[in-house]
């Protein structure tokens, strides 16, 4: 299968995972409005700006991920279904966090949400994984060496996310969601090979 077509499939699901998002926040002043009531619902705002800066890092990750390659096999089709299928129950955990970070509940929220970011996590390094050691069948251009010594600093985040869930569980679920956050920032910054540093890229042919 052609990797666009995948790529737009998937830019669906991102948009409306992403989309989704904005649905706890629209009950917020629908009886009695004065500013304490707003400011009352930060919890919301927090988990909303959490997870829509992670989503949209993770559909900018994944164009470039598939931007690598020409064609896609059933086995990449597989892993990517599996990550889009994490990707789009992130509105559960955050809905989990923005009713319950402020009583009893916060830390299972919390650890719930970092418990469906570890399996987003875990999902994108095996589809990069997966990439890195089957460029040359997908159609990559860009050398294997290049593409596997991204591997380590994209596959970070996972470590990163246990640790916030651990913080969750047995400190503090705000620190966690803290540190979710940051992490999104983390990835905002190019951690992979970019496609248009294909050698040849934007040149004609010879001849």
């Amino acid at each position: 299968m052609d990797s666009r077509r995948a790529e737009a499939f998937s830019d669906g699901v991102f948009a409306v995972a992403i989309t989704v998002l904005v649905f706890d926040l629209l009950s917020i002043g629908k009886g009695d409005l004065y500013p304490g009531v707003l400011f009352h619902a930060w919890p919301s705002y927090f988990a909303y700006v959490v997870s829509f800066l992670s989503i949209g890092i993770m559909w900018m990750n994944h164009h470039t991920i598939l931007g690598h390659v020409k064609r896609v096999d059933r086995p990449l089709l597989v892993l990517n279904l599996l990550l889009l299928m994490v990707i789009v129950a992130i509105p559960f955990p955050t809905q989990l966090v923005a009713e319950h970070l402020r009583d009893s509940g916060g830390t299972t929220a919390t650890v719930t949400y970092g418990l469906v970011m570890i399996a987003m996590s875990a999902g994108f390094a095996a589809m990069w994984v997966y990439v890195v050691t089957h460029a040359p069948s997908l159609g990559a251009v860009v050398a294997q060496g290049a593409l596997r010594q991204s591997v380590p600093g994209f596959s970070l985040g996972g470590a990163v996310y246990v640790a916030g869930t651990l913080i969750a569980a047995f400190w503090s679920p705000i620190a966690a969601l803290i540190i979710f956050g940051a992490l999104a920032v983390y990835y905002l910054f190019e951690h992979l090979p970019s496609p248009a540093e294909e050698p040849g890229a934007g040149k004609p042919p010879a001849g």
